[in-house]
């Protein structure tokens, strides 16, 4: 099963668009997921109208719209493996204790809010994901977002790299 994780796609005051190659993944994918901060309906709209399965929150920056279609914490099982969606974890001092603490039932837990990538893994096993965000980034070199093949109750995550968007 093939995934695609992003988070912090903030059109159109970050970026005009979404990057190609992320379109192009968002149609290969099996499961889009989207950790929050759309910031406009029609991010959300397209999403929808592409993916074959959206799983997807609402983060601090999305208004009383975004915020009606969406929660604040979703769910979705993929291949055995439960996957739980979040915009904030809180400070990266501490994070995979208190994700694993507030978050035992998951095996992965993806996230966005601060649009630098993160692959760890928590104790008890709990992997946390932060994709970036394919039009900010923030701080780091690259915009980025992840994908993701899960098989055998296994997750291989590969992060990408995007030039900064018009």
């Amino acid at each position: 099963m093939r995934l695609l994780l992003t988070s912090d796609t903030h059109l159109p005051r970050r970026a005009r668009r979404l990057p190609e190659p992320l379109l192009a993944e968002m149609d290969a994918a099996d499961v889009v997921v989207h950790a929050g901060d759309w910031v406009d309906e029609a991010t959300l709209d397209l999403f929808e109208a592409r993916a074959r399965r959206l799983v997807g929150v609402f983060g601090n920056n999305d208004g009383p719209e975004l915020r009606s279609r969406l929660p604040g914490f979703a769910r979705v099982e993929c291949d055995g493996l439960r996957f739980g969606v979040v915009h904030e974890t809180g400070a990266s001092q501490g994070r995979e204790k208190r994700c694993a603490d507030s978050y035992p039932d998951l095996d992965v837990l993806v996230f966005g809010h601060s649009h630098i990538p993160w692959d760890t893994v928590a104790p008890g096993g709990l992997r946390l994901l932060n994709p970036g965000s394919p039009t900010d980034r923030r701080r780091q070199p690259y915009c980025t977002y992840m994908t993701a093949e899960v098989a055998d109750a296994r997750v291989d995550v590969r992060l990408h790299r995007l030039p900064r968007p018009a």
